[in-house]
């Protein structure tokens, strides 16, 4: 479900797989709550990263 934001709204909490290779492969989960009052966050999306298209 979308939720309309405007700038300056607070983000709803969302999570999102994560991979951490090194020193070993390791998949979790990333929360924005995990996050949130503790850090700035950036959130950026590369559409096709790390794929042959």
């Amino acid at each position: 479900m979308a939720v309309p934001l405007k700038t300056g709204d607070q983000a709803p909490d969302f999570a999102l797989p994560g991979v951490i290779t090194k020193p070993d492969v390791q998949r979790l989960d990333v929360k924005l709550s995990d996050y949130r009052g503790a850090h700035n966050i950036v959130l950026a999306f590369h559409p096709f990263a790390f794929t042959a298209t």
